[in-house]
């Protein structure tokens, strides 16, 4: 059973890829897994990405380069039936760092696109990711709306908070998954459980050294440009310990950041090569693009891309800040593939370690959506 399966919101393939590589064999010998059948991404760079790398195909006509608020999602004929849906709807205005707009803000209500998706199309299941953050936006208000909008949809929905290094991913990425099973399905016994953490405890997480230097990128790497900097800067990052960053007592005064107000951990921080790295992001300005946790400079793309799981001959298209947007805004595949591969043995009837959802679901607070009970996570 292979599942056609579209993507809103798709970013470099991050997703796709997981999908792409997830397979499972049942005990009658059927294949199960995934085949593109769409997929939609607003930014031209990241489409040219995913069609090299997910279709081996830059001319392909079933990646469309759109404003989601503008894509002709009625357009059955277009866009034909499909098995499943997964979209990471923009986290823009629910993440912890900024303005913390949620459904306010400009990117909060893109996850109703993936509701008209799912009514319109009514796919077997689908896999809709999120911040930490999603739970807290206008005070644990908005994760409620998007539950009910996904469960009105028709689905049975399982909310989780992953903390992606325990499943093998080198970096402590933290975010909401939510896997729905259609109610027809839900119904006849094919339920969705969390998969287990494969590296539950800190001895067993990957470490960003392991992950950057095993084995070591190769000279001819693409996308590992190294990244020009000052004399200062140098100077300055030849006082910052393994571990610490821009605020460190152990630089010397003149060298140090003349900042007012809010002083961000992740300025000028290295990484620390015994641990998972910290989150690897798209966006900011100079001290936010991680620093290695010894050489003086800030880590390459490819290195970047490493702590994302993507693997070296991954090439990521456009220039050097359109490809570090594209790595930082992806899901980490390692990560997504746990779920995906979970969700292929739900429906193929074969077993998985599972586990409650996260403590941090309280189960006192509950709610009925489409006759379906929905924890609701309330504080992260």
């Amino acid at each position: 059973m292979i599942f056609k399966t579209a993507e809103l919101f798709a970013g470099p393939g991050g997703g796709a890829y997981a999908a792409k590589t997830s397979h499972v064999i049942d005990d009658k010998g059927v294949e199960w897994g995934f085949q593109h059948a769409w997929a939609n991404e607003f930014d031209p760079d990241t489409v040219e990405t995913y069609k090299e790398n997910i279709l081996n195909n830059p001319d392909a006509t079933t990646v469309y380069c759109e404003d989601v608020r503008h894509f002709d999602l009625d357009n059955q004929k277009l866009l034909g039936g499909i098995d499943a849906l997964i979209f990471g709807f923009p986290c823009n205005d629910f993440s912890v760092v900024g303005k913390h707009k949620g459904l306010n803000g400009t990117y909060g209500p893109l996850y109703t696109y993936g509701v008209k998706v799912l009514k319109n199309y009514q796919p077997k299941f689908f896999v809709a990711e999120n911040v930490g953050g999603l739970s807290s936006a206008n005070d644990g208000e908005a994760f409620i709306q998007i539950l009910k909008a996904l469960a009105e949809s028709g689905y049975t929905v399982t909310p989780n908070f992953y903390k992606f290094e325990e499943y093998g991913v080198p970096q402590a990425r933290h975010r909401i998954l939510i896997v729905g099973i259609r109610n027809d399905l839900a119904k006849k016994g094919i339920k969705f459980h969390v998969p287990a953490p494969t590296t539950p405890e800190p001895e067993d997480y990957v470490t960003a050294q392991q992950a950057i230097t095993q084995p070591p990128i190769p000279e001819d790497a693409l996308n590992n440009e190294r990244t020009k900097h000052n004399k200062r800067t140098v100077e300055m990052l030849s006082y910052i310990p393994e571990g610490g960053n821009a605020w460190s007592l152990s630089i010397p005064e003149n060298l140090r950041l003349n900042v007012k107000g809010a002083k961000l951990s992740n300025i000028y921080k290295r990484l620390d090569r015994n641990k998972p790295s910290y989150t690897v992001t798209g966006s900011g300005g100079g001290g936010t693009h991680m620093y290695h946790w010894s050489e003086n400079r800030a880590l390459t793309n490819r290195e970047r891309a490493r702590l994302q799981t993507f693997p070296d001959d991954f090439h990521f298209i456009g220039g050097k800040e359109s490809v570090r947007k594209q790595i930082g805004m992806a899901i980490p595949p390692r990560g997504m593939r746990h779920i995906l591969m979970a969700v292929l043995k739900t429906f193929a009837g074969i077993p998985y370690a599972s586990v409650a959802p996260t403590a941090r679901l309280q189960p006192d607070v509950l709610f009925k959506v489409s006759g379906s009970e929905v924890a609701t996570l309330v504080k992260l």
